[in-house]
């Protein structure tokens, strides 16, 4: 069974999430934005095994400490999607842009596709690609636990800004409407900012992407 610990980092407070395998107590860390210091903590307070860091997008609120770790443990970088390589590649414009102090960058260990599958532990977790906040954004989905983590695509009654670079809003709600909903109204999902929902609340709520302005 997939267990997590949501983590929020930086004064974007964005939600790294710690996702162990309770039978290996093998750990993903999930979007680690910063705070190297506070993950890792968390991290021995579990007693789980870092064992790989994995990327739904290239902002650098979701990705700001993934260098750190990587040189610090040596993990293997798992995602995003191609497309979001050139986010990746910007990280020192990001820096700037968002207030943040500049980081190292990072090469991906191995990039992402639609329908990949990614271990943690004995856990298999789908990928599913989801463009729309960025054209390279990928959620991570465990069908025995039913929850996904979702990063930017969609928030507690919200949904990601798609008026940065290469973002497109038709895209986010074909993205929501027809990859993330299907799997389900019973998943729990974490997302990249806030509180936890599950689809099916949001399904019935959730101003932007709600079945009733869908017809």
């Amino acid at each position: 069974m997939l267990h997590y610990q949501i983590i929020p980092v930086t004064h974007y407070q964005q939600n790294c999430t710690l996702l162990w395998c309770d039978q290996t107590r093998d750990a993903a860390v999930v979007d680690p934005g910063g705070d190297v210091e506070r993950i890792l903590a968390e991290a021995a307070a579990l007693d789980v095994k870092l064992s790989q860091i994995l990327l739904t997008h290239g902002h650098l609120d979701h990705v700001g400490a993934t260098a750190a770790l990587v040189k610090r443990l040596g993990l293997p970088v798992i995602g995003p999607h191609a497309d979001d390589l050139f986010w990746i590649n910007l990280l020192p414009q990001q820096a700037q842009m968002m207030g943040f102090v500049p980081v190292e960058g990072f090469v991906p260990t191995r990039l992402l596709n639609h329908n990949d599958r990614v271990k943690v532990g004995n856990t298999e977790l789908k990928v599913l690609h989801c463009p729309g906040h960025t054209p390279g954004h990928v959620i991570f989905f465990d069908p025995e636990s039913r929850l996904a983590q979702v990063g930017d695509v969609l928030f507690k009654g919200s949904i990601g800004r798609t008026d940065f670079p290469r973002g497109n809003h038709q895209d986010l709600l074909n993205s929501i409407r027809e990859r993330v909903f299907p799997l389900g109204d019973d998943v729990r999902f974490i997302p990249g900012h806030g509180p936890m929902s599950t689809f099916g609340h949001e399904r019935a709520t959730n101003p932007f992407v709600a079945d009733k302005n869908f017809g």
